[in-house]
């Protein structure tokens, strides 16, 4: 009987000594697989985190790049450039005369570039989407008459405009009409813009050479019932500038031009005067008094003189 309890005995101790072998075994197998999966995940952690700092940077240079060039384009100093005008479409680009280029007035951070089409094929631009320039109250830009010469000496009369420019170096809509009536899509861009030369530039003390020239005018204000007759024929004389304008109406009496009144130089036909240019390729206030209305009215113009156009009388 002791045999038999001594026997089981030994068999129970050597099957506690078996299972809690197997279960320490198992805790210490269990331990080195814990300890690789944790240092994988540190290791991806580690390795995401850096991609993260790796991205960030190029996302942040990227973005300083951008604004780099909007400040860059914004920060553009107020004065007049000569500056390249592109476009997506070979049926819609500067006479050739203009060497693919157009003049850049920028004033107070507005940028306008004043182009001399091909023709006067396209009769209005509109900055933004065709379906929203046909749409009723859209403000059209206008055309001047704008006068190119060719390098053989020949001279054309094509259509001008001032086209608003809100960024340089990028794409923006500009939609056109032409004689078909329909109004089409496209992209421009303004690009490399160089000041103009003493002499071309608004502002400048270097005037033209003493003479008489022909040079186009942009007219702007009043009720649109009268205007200016583009070109105008300016004189210079020593350190002085003056135009003479006409009217589209004979019942302009006076013109006001820096505080100063000018009375007309005609007593028939359109009125006619000759006044004062301080400034080319640049705005320039005037006031002038119509009689047209029930009582005498001074309405404010302005006047843009664009050297660009300028050639010598005939």
């Amino acid at each position: 009987m002791k045999k038999k309890i001594i026997a089981a005995f030994g068999v129970l101790m050597l099957c506690c000594s078996l299972f809690f072998g197997c279960g320490e075994k198992g805790a210490q197998g269990q331990e080195p697989a814990a300890a690789i999966e944790s240092e994988e995940t540190l290791a991806e952690a580690e390795s995401d985190k850096e991609a993260e700092t790796d991205e960030a940077p190029e996302a942040e240079n990227d973005t300083d790049a951008e604004e780099g060039m909007e400040k860059a384009a914004s920060e553009l100093p107020d004065g007049v450039y000569s500056a390249e005008f592109h476009t997506d479409s070979s049926m819609f680009h500067v006479s050739e005369a203009c060497d693919g280029k157009g003049t850049l007035t920028v004033e107070n951070g507005e940028m306008t570039i004043h182009i001399s089409l091909a023709s006067k094929k396209i009769l209005n631009l509109y900055p933004g989407f065709a379906e929203d320039a046909a749409k009723e109250g859209a403000e059209l830009l206008i055309p001047t008459e704008d006068t190119v010469t060719y390098d053989d000496g020949m001279t054309e009369e094509v259509y001008g405009f001032d086209v608003p420019v809100p960024v340089l170096d990028e794409e923006f809509d500009l939609a056109l009409i032409g004689t078909k009536e329909k109004w089409y899509d496209h992209k421009v861009s303004v690009s490399n813009p160089v000041p103009l030369e003493d002499g071309e530039a608004a502002g400048n003390t270097a005037l033209p050479e003493d003479g008489t020239y022909t040079m186009e005018l942009t007219f702007e204000g009043g009720s649109g019932k009268a205007s200016i007759s583009s070109p105008v024929t300016l004189t210079v004389k020593g350190e002085e500038m003056t135009a003479t304008v006409e009217w589209s109406s004979p019942n302009y009496d006076y013109m006001i031009v820096d505080g100063e009144k000018y009375l007309p130089v005609n007593t028939e036909g359109n009125s006619v005067f000759e006044i004062p240019v301080s400034v080319l390729d640049e705005p320039m206030t005037v006031i002038g008094d119509t009689v047209a209305m029930s009582k005498p009215h001074e309405v404010e113009y302005t006047l843009t003189f664009h050297s660009d156009t300028m050639k010598a009388a005939e």
